[in-house]
C-alpha cells in the first residue's frame, strides 16, 4: 500500500506527532522511557494478543523527514516508512509505504485474501487518521 497526501500541518507538526506515538508504544510494550535520540536500531517486542507477538526494529530515523520500521514475526515480515517533504506553503507532503512479506505458501494466499477484502478499510482508517491529525494541528494552532 502506498498513499501520497498534502498535508495541511508542517512537517515538523507531523514527525513530532508520528514520534510521539512511537515513544508512547514502546513505553507501553517495554515500560521503558526511550528518547528520540535512541530509536534509531532500537528493538522491542510487541505483544498484539494472547497468542500474536512479533519484533518492532526501527531501521530509519531522520528529524523531520522520515521514520521506518520494520515489524517481523513468524508469519510476517512487515515494512512501513514515513517520508516527510516540506512544502513552500508551511505544510507538507507526506509519502506512506507498507510493504509486507510473507512466509509459506498459505500465509500468502491467505494475506492476498485478507488484503483483498480490508485494503479499502484500512487505507479508510489511515486517511481518517491523517485528517485527526490535521484538526489536532488546528486546535492547537487556534487555541482550542
Amino acid at each position: 500500500m502506498e498513499i501520497v497526501r498534502k498535508m495541511k500541518v508542517p512537517d515538523k507538526f507531523l514527525y513530532e506527532t508520528i514520534i510521539k506515538s512511537v515513544l508512547a508504544d514502546i513505553h507501553s510494550q517495554t515500560g521503558k522511557k526511550v528518547s528520540e535520540k535512541q530509536l534509531a536500531g532500537f528493538e522491542y517486542t510487541k505483544t498484539f494478543s494472547k497468542n500474536s507477538k512479533a519484533t518492532i526494529r526501527i531501521e530509519e530515523i531522520t528529524k523531520d523527514m522520515s521514520y521506518q520500521y520494520r515489524t517481523t514475526s513468524n508469519k510476517h515480515d512487515f515494512l512501513v516508512a514515513y517520508k516527510i517533504q516540506p512544502l513552500q506553503d508551511g505544510n507538507c507532503e507526506l509519502h506512506y509505504i507498507e510493504k509486507m512479506e510473507s512466509y509459506g505458501y498459505l500465509q500468502n494466499l491467505n494475506d492476498m485474501f485478507i488484503g483483498i477484502i480490508w485494503s479499502p478499510l484500512k487505507k479508510r482508517r489511515f486517511k481518517e487518521m491523517l485528517n485527526q491529525i490535521e484538526a489536532a494541528y488546528l486546535k492547537e494552532v487556534n487555541g482550542k
